[in-house]
């Protein structure tokens, strides 16, 4: 149960991180903060990046073998980015409407998830 809560959470967290790291480039184009300072925008993706360590955090812990989790770290670590890929891809198309996915982005997931695979293998 404990990989399957450390999944979620990390899904979680990355959509946090995602919103963090490239939410106010949406702002900037509708308009919203064209007038903010750039420490008003950091403040604003600090902001959401406090949820993300809120999610982070607990799912490294629990995933983590050291702590009872299925996880060691390396695993933990590539699960992370895999998802963090699929999540950004998923929330760039929604808030970024014009940014298709293209065959050498699929492959690249391909590969990515052929990663995955082999820090499974024994």
């Amino acid at each position: 149960m404990n990989g399957l809560y450390t999944i979620i959470l990390l899904i979680l967290s990355n959509v946090f991180m995602t919103l963090a790291w490239y939410g106010h480039l949406r702002l900037q184009q509708s308009g919203v903060s064209n007038h903010w300072p750039l420490l008003g925008v950091i403040a604003f993706s600090w902001g959401i990046a406090f949820f993300e360590y809120c999610c982070q955090v607990p799912a490294n812990r629990m995933g983590f073998e050291g702590n009872g989790g299925p996880f060691n770290l390396v695993q933990l670590k590539v699960i992370q980015e895999c998802i963090s890929l699929a999540v950004f891809a998923v929330i760039a198309n929604i808030m970024f409407q014009h940014q298709n996915l293209h065959w050498n982005h699929l492959l690249a997931f391909l590969l990515i998830i052929c990663a995955v695979y082999l820090v499974f293998m024994k």
